[in-house]
């Protein structure tokens, strides 16, 4: 991380500080030149990479319209930035950020497209992924107009409010998506990408990354209790949500695409490629 070493047991990926700011919660705890609150903004594009650092040549996340963010830092055109879903810490172009309104509505299908006026047959101003977050002002016939003025299908939108029932189901949508390291969304997706949107669309906190989700999402399966739909399952670096009893879905390098599998045959393809053995199994509870 630019600007200096965090102390012993401080993992980078949620710790926000650089060296040259901290989160001002972190003084006396972490060493930095200055401790600041931060101050909140929002993802201005559809989406946005994620950097463990500005010259970095692979991103660790992306975030995506509407998510909120907390700036700790900016300089040389980049912003150093806290996500407030997840906690994740990194940096982004600075351009890529605005002020904007709390969001009412999450896009709730694979994409949907944000039109001038009502009018399907126009030309769109931009493609949006699940997962995206913007504000309804008003509805005009099969359509919602959002604050920027934008028209979105009503059948693509979700409130905030009401999240998906199940996780499964979200999962399902980002079946075929190509595998992208960090990748967030059906444009690209890796495997705790996928189980975080996932479970964020179902409204349960998710972490960003796999280890992560092993240590804190739902509670341990017993070996003994049949795996059920929405189950997820781990191995070392890799994770997969169940849409039944004996089907895993997950993005992998292996199908380079979010892929179903029957979790005993991708048990035995990952040891035998040296993976290893599936390490937990994690079950969250209905809402």
């Amino acid at each position: 991380m630019s600007g200096g070493a965090l102390p012993a047991g401080r993992d980078r990926r949620r710790t926000a500080a650089n060296g040259r700011v901290a989160a001002l919660e972190l003084a006396g705890s972490v060493d930095a030149e200055c401790y600041v609150a931060g101050r909140p903004a929002r993802i201005a594009r559809p989406v946005v990479d994620l950097l463990p650092d500005p010259d970095a040549s692979a991103r660790d996340r992306q975030l995506l319209y509407g998510a909120e963010v907390r700036v700790l830092e900016e300089r040389g055109g980049w912003a150093f930035v806290q996500a407030s879903a997840d906690g994740y810490v990194g940096y982004v172009a600075a351009g890529t950020l605005g002020a904007m309104p709390e969001p009412t509505h999450r896009v709730a299908v694979p994409a949907t497209l944000a039109l001038p006026v009502p009018d399907f047959k126009r030309l769109e101003r931009c493609a949006l992924p699940f997962g995206a977050a913007v504000r309804v002002v008003s509805a005009s016939g099969a359509f919602f107009e959002t604050a920027e003025g934008w028209f979105v299908p009503r059948l693509h939108l979700r409130p905030l409010n009401r999240p998906m029932g199940d996780a499964a189901t979200a999962a399902q949508l980002f079946f075929g998506a190509p595998y992208l390291w960090g990748g967030n969304t059906p444009w690209g997706v890796d495997c705790s990408g996928l189980v975080q949107a996932a479970f964020l669309a179902a409204g349960h906190p998710c972490p960003a990354d796999s280890d992560m989700q092993a240590a804190e999402l739902g509670v341990p399966i017993a070996e003994d209790v049949p795996l059920a739909r929405g189950d997820t399952v781990f191995w070392a670096g890799h994770v997969g949500i169940m849409v039944d009893g004996e089907t895993l879905l997950h993005a992998n390098a292996y199908h380079m695409a979010a892929a179903y599998e029957p979790l005993a045959e991708a048990e035995a393809r990952i040891a035998a490629a040296g993976g290893g053995p599936v390490t937990a199994r994690r079950r969250v509870a209905p809402r």
